[in-house]
């Protein structure tokens, strides 16, 4: 017979309530490096589970182990979805609506970005021989030349935009006053203005190097493989997995359909309506991209009178924010009206805008679809689970970092989880 702490271990197994709704989302090990899954119960607003990676095969080994879920609430991560597509095929996908609204305020961050990129920057911007060279190598096994614009011109903005601060964060520097009154004048975090402060020029940002979870860490591998006729996105999974990809097969079909529309030649494409200088107004108005973003998206009622005069500017002198703002607040209004049917009209005036950004964004939410559409009709969110990681992390940091998996696991799940029956 069973001891005292068995019968307790058995009375907690038998009360674990089943899972129905499950919210899946990574949290760093090491931030950039290394992450690891959580799995929270939303209807019981419990953690039920801590996984030690994060990957397309792990979600789907655990959701294989509980076939009783019936739906999986995530972000927009591809890992996740593949990985519940995997394992539990019965149960319905939902799209953080938070994580949705996020994805468009970037996506307008950059089209704005590549409209003030277009009139702010003092000079043309010569583009640096080695993205000449990785330029010429897209296009000749893929990559829509449209893309690379897009991508190059909001770089461009965003470093037209930090010049600008820069140079406005030296100009107070020089009258003599402290750091705390320099970010207080010039907006910056004051953490910037001290790393500034000790710079002459403003140097170009490193990029990151691709990671094992990105295709294009093997891109030399799959166009030799392309070039030979290989071009199953399964078939070449396989393959690179051997290679060391953790990446989800979504992300790959993602690079190869860009191949297959360059070699299929450049569609016909709506004339951008922000080719008119729009970036000329958004200077003027001195207006970065990224707090302009922030008004495109923000309904008139919850706005200040001095940033709806702001809007009103923005409105009536850059053609790009008039038509962005009206797409952002229908979007927002359909994630609240819980009305999936007039999802597919916004995504069609989306693409007719012009505006290559949008037309990106309304891809995206093409071939995620269903969870978007659940997104929309379903009731539940993320929210529970971001609560929880932010739980995780301070205990994590209270063991300096030294806690493993396991103990995580024991400090954050309740009793009738953590507890298994004795044999």
């Amino acid at each position: 017979m069973p001891g005292y702490f068995g019968r307790k271990r058995e009375a907690a197994a038998r009360r674990k309530p089943a899972l129905r709704v499950a919210g899946i989302d990574d949290w760093s090990w090491q931030q950039g490096r290394s992450y690891g899954t959580i799995v929270v119960d939303l209807e019981r607003r419990e953690v039920v589970d801590v996984l030690g990676e994060r990957s397309a095969e792990a979600t789907a080994q655990w959701l294989q182990q509980h076939p009783e879920v019936e739906i999986v609430s995530r972000d927009r991560c591809g890992l996740y979805a593949q990985g519940a597509r995997r394992g539990a095929p019965q149960a319905r996908q939902v799209a953080d609506r938070f994580h949705l609204l996020q994805n468009l305020r970037e996506t307008i961050e950059r089209q704005l970005s590549r409209s003030y990129s277009q009139i702010s920057a003092p000079a043309p911007t010569e583009i640096p021989s080695t993205e000449i060279e990785a330029t010429s190598d897209m296009n000749s096994h893929g990559r829509q030349p449209e893309l690379l614009k897009h991508g190059r011109l909001a770089r461009q903005g965003k470093r037209a935009v930090r010049l600008r601060q820069f140079a406005q964060m030296k100009t107070v520097q020089g009258k003599g006053k402290s750091l705390g009154v320099i970010a207080k004048e010039t907006g910056l975090n004051w953490r910037t203005v001290a790393k500034w402060a000790m710079l002459d020029e403003l140097p170009e940002r490193r990029s990151m190097g691709p990671k094992s979870t990105t295709p294009r860490k093997y891109e030399s591998y799959l166009a030799q493989r392309w070039a030979e006729g290989f071009r199953t996105a399964r078939h070449l999974l396989a393959e690179i997995q051997k290679l060391g990809y953790t990446g989800s097969l979504t992300h790959l079909e993602r690079l190869l359909s860009e191949w297959r529309r360059a070699r299929r030649g450049p569609s016909l494409q709506a004339r951008s309506v922000d080719e008119g200088g729009g970036g000329a107004s958004l200077a003027s108005l001195k207006v970065p991209p990224i707090p302009a973003s922030y008004l495109c998206m923000k309904p008139r009622g919850m706005m200040t009178e001095e940033q709806i005069k702001k809007v009103a500017q923005l409105k009536q002198k850059v053609p790009v924010f008039a038509a962005m703002r009206q797409l952002a607040l229908r979007f927002r209004g359909i994630l609240q009206g819980r009305d999936p049917a007039k999802l597919d009209s916004w995504l069609d005036d989306a693409h007719r805008s012009g505006l290559y950004g949008l037309r990106r964004f309304a891809y995206t939410i093409r071939h995620d679809l269903a969870a978007v559409r659940n997104a929309i009709s379903e009731r539940w969110s993320n929210g529970q689970t971001e609560g929880h990681i932010n739980r995780l992390k301070t205990l994590k940091r209270q063991m300096y970092g030294r806690a493993g998996t396991e103990l995580l696991r024991a400090r954050l799940l309740p009793l009738f989880y953590n507890e298994q029956p004795t044999k």
